[in-house]
């Protein structure tokens, strides 16, 4: 592809690829010089040049010496773009979730639906990447935009042509999941989180509405969890750009939940939809699963599938890893369930979900993050001081600070709980506690496989080390 090709102007250099690492550039890369919160991309346009870019996508006052310029106020947002001009062609049908919690949850039961379906469908987000043949890589996280690009321009090349994606507040501030059309988006909820990252809470979700702002394409469709309090601002922005509007829950319209009985294994749903009540047994547990399957139907629904099929096809979900998992039964026959809930809202709402399950204790094991939203620990210990019978406080991923100040800070919420510093020891001893009517809660890090201490990844795995301390 000419640079011309990319830009509308008359450059003849052949483009052979994007970098935003001065060190991935090669002779014909477009390289993008970005202002990021610890490092000054501009700072390497000479590095980037020296090894063969051919053009820098970089602010109006950018030094750049030997390469085009492609000025920009926004930089990154045209860097996006022209890269995604690159990539394509992408997946027919893209849809993107947001919101403090359930991204994940929704963007892989929205693969699964679409999957019986019979549609060929793919989702990317904090699991990885999960194809149609139920195949996951991880590694993708938090991609950069050059990445993701390529990555869904290689599932399209695999035959996908469903895909749903999970737009996080850092990826949609600072562009990463930029360029391809998004046909519909959800909003599952908003509540603290990753305040260290923007500051307050009107700034974070700021960061959200730029999916329905700026993402969805001008005749897509607002997919609502329509009981969040903050979703009637997302309603109207829809409203107010003409996009088409779903909304899910008990105040919603377009699926509306009538009922929602707790089963052992489920939990019994009565949608009211199309002038008809439908009746779902879901095989998960827990309300805030009821949300998360909804809304995944609603991004279904809201991209051609037929209202019937797809609710009678949430009875055929299947867990999503690490969000309410069951990982072991306790020789006393307690259920140990793991979950990724890591701020006060989502601690609270599995805490709820596991409620009604038990006639006996609720066992909580849990921790807080080091380097990140410090202001969250302390609800956090109050989330779980109100909700669970007994509570443990260990480590979750401590990174650079001293793991036992995290835990100081949480337990000023939860001043009763016990302290077990050492996660395994505090999982081991949460089983070996519980007793046959309880449930063993064990919150925080989920899928995850590592736990992050200082510098270092050591190996931890919450479903591993819980079904070890059950056997």
């Amino acid at each position: 592809m000419k640079l011309g090709a990319l830009t509308g102007g008359e450059e003849q250099a052949v483009v052979t690829g994007f970098a935003i690492d001065h060190r991935k550039v090669a002779p014909g890369t477009i390289f993008g010089a970005f202002e990021g919160a610890r490092v000054n991309g501009e700072d390497f346009i000479p590095a980037a040049i020296k090894a063969g870019a051919i053009a820098i996508v970089a602010r109006p006052g950018a030094i750049v010496d030997g390469a085009v310029h492609i000025a920009d106020a926004n930089p990154r947002e045209r860097f996006a773009r022209l890269a995604a001009g690159f990539f394509a062609p992408f997946p027919q049908t893209a849809v993107a979730v947001t919101g403090t919690n359930g991204k994940t949850s929704t963007v892989e039961m929205t693969r699964q639906l679409w999957r019986m379906a019979g549609h060929h469908a793919a989702s990317i987000g904090t699991l990885g990447v999960t194809t149609s043949d139920d195949t996951v890589s991880t590694g993708l996280t938090t991609p950069d935009v050059v990445t993701f690009l390529a990555n869904v321009a290689g599932l399209a090349r695999e035959g996908v042509t469903h895909l749903a994606f999970e737009a996080s507040s850092h990826g949609l501030s600072q562009y990463r999941t930029e360029g391809l059309p998004v046909r519909a988006a959800a909003f599952t909820n908003l509540s603290r989180d990753h305040l260290d990252y923007h500051g307050d809470m009107a700034a974070y979700f700021h960061a959200k509405l730029r999916l329905f702002a700026d993402v969805l394409d001008l005749d897509g469709t607002a997919v609502v969890w329509a009981d969040d309090p903050h979703a009637m601002r997302v309603e109207e922005l829809a409203r107010m750009r003409g996009n088409k509007l779903v909304t899910v829950g008990e105040h919603g319209e377009t699926l509306k939940l009538v009922g929602r009985d707790p089963t052992l294994l489920g939990q019994g749903l009565t949608i009211e939809a199309g002038g008809e009540a439908h009746h779902v047994m879901l095989p998960l547990i827990g309300a805030y699963q009821a949300a998360n399957a909804l809304t995944a139907a609603g991004l279904v629904i809201a991209t051609g599938g037929e209202i019937a099929a797809t609710l009678a096809n949430l009875a055929r979900l299947q867990p999503v890893r690490g969000r309410l998992e069951r990982a072991a039964i306790a020789r006393s026959g307690a259920p140990v369930y793991v979950d990724y809930a890591h701020t006060p809202d989502a601690l609270e709402a599995a805490i709820a979900a596991l409620k009604p399950h038990t006639s006996g204790r609720l066992i909580l094991v849990f921790g807080a993050g080091g380097d990140r939203d410090t202001g969250k620990r302390e609800p956090m210990g109050q989330a779980a001081a109100a909700g669970a019978d007994v509570v443990i406080v260990t480590d979750d991923n401590p990174r650079g600070e001293d793991p036992a100040a995290i835990r100081a800070e949480v337990l000023k919420g939860a001043p009763d709980a016990t302290e077990i510093g050492g996660r395994r020891e505090a999982i081991a001893a949460a089983i070996g506690m519980a007793e046959a009517e309880d449930i063993v809660l064990i919150a925080g890090k989920g899928h995850e496989q590592g736990q992050i201490v200082g510098d270092r990844v050591l190996p931890f795995d919450d479903v591993g080390v819980a079904r070890e301390c059950a056997a």
